[in-house]
C-alpha cells in the first residue's frame, strides 16, 4: 500500500478552507475515504498540536467544522498585528462578504449567507473588528435579525466620500456576486491601498 501523508494533506485543506472549516463529511470526500478513517486522521492530527508546545496553532471543531486556530496565548501578538498598518488585507471570504454587504445594505446575515452560498460568521466578525461594518439596525420578523451595513471606516479605506460612490454593478456581476465578480472592484481600492 502507498506511503500517504493523510495528516499533512487535512492540514493542507483545513489550511485552505479558512476562516470556514471543513466538515468531516467535506473532509472524507476530498480524501476519497470512509468518514470514520477521516475521523481517526483528525484525532491524531488534533493531538499532536496539543502535545507539540512549540506549534502556535491548534485543530478544534467548532460548529459543525474543523478549523485550525491560533493558540490563545499568542492572542497579544495577534493583536498586534491586527491593529498595525501593514493588516490592511482581507481574505477572500471577508472582501465577498463586505462586497455584498456594501452594495445590498441593510442586510442580514443569512441573507448574506443566501447570496454567499456558505456561512459568513466569521468574515463577519473580521469586518466588524477592522470597523469595516457595524450594526445598523434589526430586521422585521421572527427573531429580528441584526443587520448590517458599511461605516465611515470603510468609506475611507476605499477612498469613498460616501456609498453612492461605489461603482456601478452591471446586471451579470450583480446576479454573481458570490462567484468573485465585485472583487475587481476591491482590488481596484486596494492597490490604491498599497
Amino acid at each position: 500500500m502507498e506511503n500517504i501523508n493523510w495528516k499533512g494533506i487535512v492540514e493542507s485543506l483545513l489550511f485552505a478552507a479558512g476562516d470556514e472549516g471543513l466538515s468531516l463529511k467535506q473532509i472524507a470526500d476530498a480524501l476519497e475515504v470512509e468518514e470514520q478513517k477521516a475521523q481517526g486522521i483528525l484525532n491524531e492530527l488534533k493531538k499532536e498540536y496539543e502535545e507539540n508546545n512549540s506549534r502556535g496553532i491548534m485543530l478544534v471543531p467548532l460548529a459543525g467544522t474543523y478549523q485550525l486556530v491560533t493558540k490563545k496565548e499568542n492572542a497579544v501578538y495577534l493583536k498586534k498585528l491586527v491593529e498595525s498598518k501593514g493588516s490592511a488585507y482581507l481574505s477572500q471570504a471577508a472582501l465577498e462578504t463586505l462586497a455584498i454587504i456594501a452594495y445590498k445594505q441593510p442586510i442580514t446575515r443569512a441573507e448574506i449567507e443566501e447570496i454567499r452560498g456558505v456561512k459568513t460568521e466569521r468574515p463577519i466578525q473580521t469586518l466588524t473588528a477592522k470597523a469595516l461594518i457595524k450594526e445598523v439596525g434589526r430586521s422585521e420578523g421572527t427573531g429580528r435579525a441584526i443587520l448590517y451595513g458599511t461605516t465611515k471606516e470603510f468609506l475611507n479605506y476605499f477612498g469613498l466620500k460616501s456609498i453612492e460612490d461605489l461603482p456601478p454593478l452591471s446586471k451579470n456581476v450583480e446576479e454573481n456576486l458570490a462567484q468573485g465578480e465585485a472583487d475587481l472592484f476591491f482590488e481596484k481600492f486596494q492597490e490604491i491601498d498599497s
